[in-house]
């Protein structure tokens, strides 16, 4: 059936061909050959693993975080039968939500927690749960769009509650907030976002997330907090500023913190909750729990980046996203030494080691450069636009970047380990 609709396309085109452009017919060898090609793309993997050599560490369109060895190791365990939703000792059925409750109570201080498929769908299902069919009270500077064209808004008003805005794009006061709850006595929860993908800076002002959490429970309101990249360490001794932290939400206030499970926390796509007892309970009864749960595998995964944070083991060690995020400058330009000293002989290419910024990516630190190290590729032979192309065609895809000219692999992305394959793409990539 496959061999006779790729004959039968690359008929029905030559004949469009020939008629619209009068163009000789091909001969038979030809169209077999075009047949045979089609037939191989057919069964070609679409899904590779690349070199990462943009800097940028979270990279959306290269899969987010990188998990670490721990979590595949997981995923192998659970693909095949698992206890997933068994309780072993009673031989009864349990809940999947198990395996991550008191990992997540453990590494946040939270009641305990749970995971959805991302973080979108942890907000949604969090307000559908606990504010369905009522206000929910967000200032106008946190009304923002998380990617992929989903905004807060819209998620809002999908889970079947009613938007409040209030303040302006750049300052919210406390007494906004307490106007919104006079207008509408019948709201249950403010919703407070993080704005992951920008900075407003200049003429700003927003409560602090303690007096408003006391705010809010003074008069019965709950305080749930869209926390975006959902660090779980502290990345300032690494002079990584200003990302929030899911502990210090909690400790503030919080009722519930929803943080990305493949953003800060390196781990794989997923939306965690994490807060009281009594709401988790509530969100995990919600009908949408259930369409939006984890599958086996991302569950897997999860839990074992989570044990990653439990002492004595050192995330900053073991998560690949930590491990890349806080390198020292020397390491990445030891590597690119080492790289250089690799490609040195390569006919008619020009490689150099430049200074450069990475950035951590997926909606985490915007606004902070971190200082780098990466090899400027340009060819006698051929332009960068083309290099870089035959960077990303075949074996082994390197994804880097062109700036001035000049193809830009970024070391701190790249992993010691992917050295001699990266220094091999370059040769065959660079040969005419």
């Amino acid at each position: 059936m496959a061999l006779a609709e790729a004959v039968r396309g690359v008929l029905a085109e030559a004949r469009v061909r020939l008629v619209a452009e009068g163009s000789p017919p091909p001969d038979v060898a030809a169209l077999l050959d075009e047949a045979a090609r089609r037939l191989r793309d057919r069964e070609r993997e679409t899904l590779f693993r690349v070199i990462n050599a943009t800097g940028v560490v979270i990279h959306t369109n290269l899969g987010r975080a990188p998990l670490a060895s721990e979590a595949m190791a997981a995923m192998s365990v659970a693909a095949g039968y698992a206890n997933l939703e068994m309780d072993l000792g009673g031989g009864r059925r349990s809940s999947r939500h198990d395996h991550l409750d008191g990992l997540i109570a453990d590494v946040t201080g939270a009641d305990g927690g749970l995971a959805v498929n991302n973080g979108a769908g942890a907000v949604l299902l969090a307000l559908a749960a606990l504010a369905a069919d009522a206000p929910v009270i967000v200032s106008r500077g946190e009304l923002i769009e998380i990617g992929g064209g989903f905004r807060v808004p819209d998620i809002v008003a999908q889970s079947g509650a009613r938007l409040i805005e209030i303040g302006a794009t750049n300052i919210t006061h406390l007494k906004d907030y307490e106007l919104a709850v006079r207008e509408h006595a019948e709201a249950r929860v403010i919703l407070r976002t993080h704005p992951s993908n920008f900075r407003i800076t200049g003429f700003t002002s927003a409560p602090p997330l303690a007096e408003l959490a006391a705010f809010a429970h003074a008069r019965g309101l709950l305080l749930v907090e869209d926390l975006g990249g959902g660090a779980l360490v502290d990345l300032e001794p690494f002079g990584i500023t200003g990302e929030p932290m899911v502990q210090e939400s909690l400790n503030a206030g919080v009722d519930l913190v929803i943080f990305s499970g493949d953003k800060l926390l390196g781990g794989p796509q997923a939306g965690v909750l994490a807060g009281r007892r009594e709401l988790l309970d509530a969100v995990a009864r919600h009908p949408l729990a259930r369409a939006l749960r984890l599958d086996k595998l991302s569950l897997a995964a999860l839990a074992a980046t989570l044990r990653l944070y439990r002492p004595p083991t050192d995330p900053i060690a073991r998560v690949p996203v930590l491990h890349m995020l806080t390198q020292t400058l020397a390491t990445i330009a030891a590597r690119a030494a080492a790289l250089a000293a690799l490609i040195a002989d390569v006919d008619g290419l020009d490689a150099e080691v430049v200074e450069t910024d990475s950035y951590a990516g997926g909606g985490a630190m915007p606004m902070q450069a971190l200082p780098s190290r990466a090899m400027a590729l340009r060819s006698d032979r051929i332009g960068s636009e083309d290099l870089a192309r035959r960077l990303r065609a075949g074996t082994t895809p390197v994804v880097g970047r062109i700036e001035r000219d000049r193809v830009m692999l970024d070391l701190r992305t790249v992993a010691d380990a992917e050295l001699p394959a990266l220094a091999g793409k370059i040769r065959s990539s660079a040969r005419r």
